[in-house]
């Protein structure tokens, strides 16, 4: 690949920051846009703001924002990512990657949960929140004590179990010999999106000589069906599309997938009223957990009855 030299790259971007000026394209950005996007953490934990926490502050935090997915210890909820345990399983042939078997930084930790967490609901958390957590999912790994106060000075005492097996690759580049012979078709494969990216299969096909075997026991898709909405449930479509169908869609964190007759009839059976006040105010129990309004706490009632409605209806 070729490389331009770094002078004469800088070069090039000053010449093109000119001629955007002289067209009258763009502006500087602010030191406020700016920040609104430098928001990484480096493993030094150069980039970490203000805060503190600790993982006693974290628990009922994480209780009501994480464990619906991840488990009330960190042990994960159906195909949701494990977070603690795996202690030397890496060098098992189905290892457990998790924050305290594999995870070289809590740098990392602290970024994607600012960055990306809760799912439903990402950079909604405080700073605070995001250090009582972090220090929450530490403890939960056996890397901190119930006590320690996480913040921007500590954070650097912090050292992760697996930091030492990660170094800079220093193996040159190679150039891989192109597959000349029983070589999938392309023409016969067909690549599709997922919700949430989990499990994709739907780009295998009987005929591209890819083999997709180990997705046998993988249950059956749910055959969905025309029906009959009523004004609310048609009002509810878009809602359950924008707020709902991570989970629902997918089946996935217990939430019963939309189309799933024999998921939905108990709950539709214990009547609309009662579904419908669970999706507002949570619910935990048998059947079983959903945050209130599903972590979207800015949601009016009327939205979520509505959504419910469209779920409840799509799915007799």
């Amino acid at each position: 690949m070729f490389k331009l030299p770094k002078i004469a790259l800088l070069s090039l971007c000053a010449a093109f920051g000119a001629n955007a000026a002289s067209m009258g394209i763009g502006a500087p950005a602010s030191e406020a846009e700016i920040s609104g996007w430098d928001i990484d953490i480096r493993p030094d934990g150069m980039g970490l703001p203000v805060g503190a926490g600790t993982a006693e502050q974290g628990e009922p935090l994480y209780e009501a924002k994480c464990a619906a997915c991840h488990g009330s210890f960190g042990e994960g909820a159906g195909r949701w990512p494990v977070l603690a345990g795996g202690e030397d399983s890496l060098a098992e042939e189905r290892p457990e990657k998790t924050v305290g078997s594999y995870w070289p930084y809590a740098s990392t930790l602290w970024d994607y949960i600012h960055r990306a967490m809760p799912y439903p609901q990402p950079q909604s958390l405080s700073d605070d929140e995001v250090y009582k957590i972090t220090a929450y999912v530490l403890y939960l790994n056996d890397i901190v004590d119930y006590d320690f106060e996480l913040n921007q000075d500590s954070f650097k005492d912090v050292v992760m179990p697996n930091q030492d097996s990660f170094y800079v690759d220093d193996r040159p580049d190679v150039v891989n010999t192109r597959c000349f012979e029983n070589c999938a078709d392309p023409e016969a494969m067909t690549i599709v999106g997922t919700i949430g990216g989990l499990s994709p299969t739907g780009h295998f096909k009987e005929d591209s000589g890819v083999s997709a075997s180990h997705y046998a026991d993988e249950p059956e898709a749910v055959e969905s069906k025309a029906v009959a909405l009523s004004e609310a449930a048609e009002r509810g479509k878009g809602s359950y599309d924008q707020y709902c169908a991570a989970c629902h869609g997918a089946g996935i964190a217990g939430a019963p997938k939309v189309g799933d007759v024999a998921g939905w009839s108990g709950r539709i059976s214990q009547g609309m009223a009662t579904l419908v006040e669970h999706a507002i105010n949570g619910y935990q129990g048998d059947a079983g957990y959903m945050p209130p309004k599903g972590g979207f706490t800015n949601l009016a009632d009327d939205v979520v009855a509505d959504a419910v409605s469209y779920m409840a209806e799509s799915s007799q």
